[in-house]
C-alpha cells in the first residue's frame, strides 16, 4: 500500500474509489485535496497500458462537438490540468491548436460551431482554400468543406498525467493499493464493502471509476466495454511537413467516417511516428469481455483506415508502424455516466467515456468528488445522470 498502513485485515476509509484510471486517479486527487480520508484500488498499476488511458497522447478541446453540455466540462478541466502540472512539476500538457474539418454543414463543423457559438469560445472558421493553403496535409480538402481553428486545443499525456494525479492525491493523504483486483462491491447497510483476494475495506461510500471493468462490479448500468485499435504511422519522405506545427491536431469528417490524428514532436510517442485513427472503426471496434480481450493486432484492425490515408493524409507509409490495443466504455447515447445509480446514496459511478472522455478528465474527478460530498456541482451535468435511460 502506498501512503498508510500496509498490515492485513479490514481496511476502513470514509470513500473507497475503485480504478485509478483517468477518472479514478482524479476523483482520488480532488478527495484527498479536500480533506477526505479515502483510499484508490486499482487492479494494475497508475498509467498502465490496458485501460483506455495510454498510448502517449491525448486530445484537448473545449468547443466540444459531442455535446455542448460538455464545454464548461473541458473548461474546467483545462483549469485543473493546469494546476496539476504545477502541483507535480511536469510538462502535462502540450498546446497545438487543432483543426475540426469536414462538411461545412457536417456534424463536425457545425458541432463545434455551435458549442463555440454557445459559449462565446475563440474559435475561427476557415473555408476549404485557406485550409489547404495553411495545412497542406489536408490538400485533398473539397471546396464545400470547411475547417474550425481552435487555439486552445492541446494534447495531455495520459500516462503521466494518472501517475501525478495519483501522487498529489497520495501528498493530500490517500491511500493506494496497486496490483489489487477488486473482486465484488456489496452494499450493506449504510455503507459498502469492496472485496480483494488479500482483504476487504470497509467505507461509507465508493465510487467506482472501473473503465471496462464496470459493468462486472456495477449490475445494470448500460454500458458495454469496445475494443479499440490505436495505431502510428512512419512518413514515406520528408518528415517535416508533419510536425505538430504544421499538422495539429485534427478531427476530419469524410464520406466513409472521420478521422482524427497529430503530428510529430513534443515527445507524445515514439520518435518520427504520426498517430491516427478512426473515429468508429465500424467491425475494428467490437464489444469485448474486459476480463477476455484479445491485445493482439492485425491488418484487419487498420484495414478501413489505411483504405482512407492516402486521399486524406498522404505521405505515409502503406501499414501501421505501431499499434495496440485500447479499451473504451460506451452508452448507447455516447455520452458519460456520472452520479448516483438508483439514487443510492451509498455508490458512485463514472464510466461511459465513449471515446471522448480523456479531456474531461480532472473535471469529472471533481463532479464525483462533489457528489460524494454532497456539494452542488459547479457544472450542470444532468445529461450524465446514469438512472437516464431508464
Amino acid at each position: 500500500m502506498s501512503g498508510g498502513d500496509t498490515s492485513g485485515g479490514d481496511l476502513h476509509a470514509d470513500v473507497v474509489v475503485v480504478g485509478l484510471g483517468a477518472w479514478g486517479a482524479s476523483t482520488l486527487w480532488r478527495l484527498a485535496a479536500a480533506g477526505v480520508d479515502v483510499v484508490g484500488v486499482e487492479r494494475f498499476t497508475p498509467g498502465h497500458p490496458l485501460g483506455s488511458s495510454h498510448g502517449g497522447s491525448r486530445m484537448f478541446r473545449t468547443a466540444c462537438l459531442e455535446h455542448p453540455g460538455l464545454v464548461p466540462l473541458a473548461q474546467r478541466s483545462g483549469e485543473l490540468w493546469a494546476e496539476l502540472s504545477q502541483v507535480s512539476g511536469r510538462r502535462l500538457v502540450e498546446p497545438t491548436g487543432g483543426l475540426l474539418i469536414g462538411p461545412r454543414d457536417g456534424h463536425v463543423v457545425e458541432g463545434t460551431l455551435a458549442a463555440a457559438r454557445r459559449f462565446d469560445l475563440p474559435v475561427e472558421l476557415l473555408e476549404a482554400g485557406r485550409v489547404r493553403e495553411e495545412y497542406p496535409l489536408h490538400a485533398s480538402l473539397p471546396d464545400s468543406h470547411a475547417a474550425v481553428l481552435e487555439k486552445t486545443a492541446a494534447l495531455v499525456r495520459p500516462e503521466q498525467t494518472i501517475r501525478a494525479a495519483v501522487e498529489a492525491a497520495v501528498a493530500a493523504g490517500a491511500r493506494t493499493l496497486t496490483g489489487t483486483a477488486v473482486e465484488g462491491i456489496e452494499l450493506v447497510g449504510d455503507g459498502v464493502v469492496v472485496r480483494t483476494a488479500a482483504r476487504n475495506l470497509r467505507a461509507g461510500q465508493v465510487v467506482v471509476t472501473a473503465g471496462p471493468w464496470l459493468s462486472s462490479l456495477v449490475a445494470d448500468l448500460p454500458v458495454e466495454a469496445v475494443r479499440m485499435p490505436m495505431t502510428w504511422f512512419a512518413p514515406s519522405g520528408d518528415p517535416a511537413p508533419f510536425a505538430l506545427d504544421r499538422f495539429p491536431v485534427f478531427i476530419r469528417e469524410l464520406d466513409e467516417g472521420a478521422i482524427w490524428g497529430h503530428g510529430l514532436g513534443a515527445d507524445l510517442g515514439p520518435a518520427g511516428e504520426v498517430k491516427l485513427g478512426l473515429e468508429d472503426g465500424g467491425s475494428a471496434f467490437s464489444v469485448v469481455d474486459a476480463a477476455a480481450v484479445d491485445r493482439s493486432v492485425s491488418e484487419a484492425d487498420w484495414a478501413v483506415l489505411t483504405r482512407l490515408l492516402p486521399d486524406a493524409v498522404p505521405g505515409l507509409g502503406a501499414a501501421p508502424t505501431r499499434a495496440a490495443v485500447c479499451m473504451i466504455t460506451r452508452t448507447p447515447d455516447r455520452q458519460f455516466l456520472l452520479g448516483r445509480p438508483r439514487a443510492d446514496p451509498r455508490l458512485v459511478v463514472g464510466g461511459g467515456c465513449s471515446g471522448h472522455g480523456f479531456k474531461h478528465a480532472t473535471g469529472v474527478g471533481e463532479a464525483l468528488a462533489d457528489v460524494v460530498l454532497g456539494r452542488e456541482p459547479r457544472i450542470e451535468l444532468g445529461f450524465t445522470n446514469p438512472n437516464r435511460f431508464g
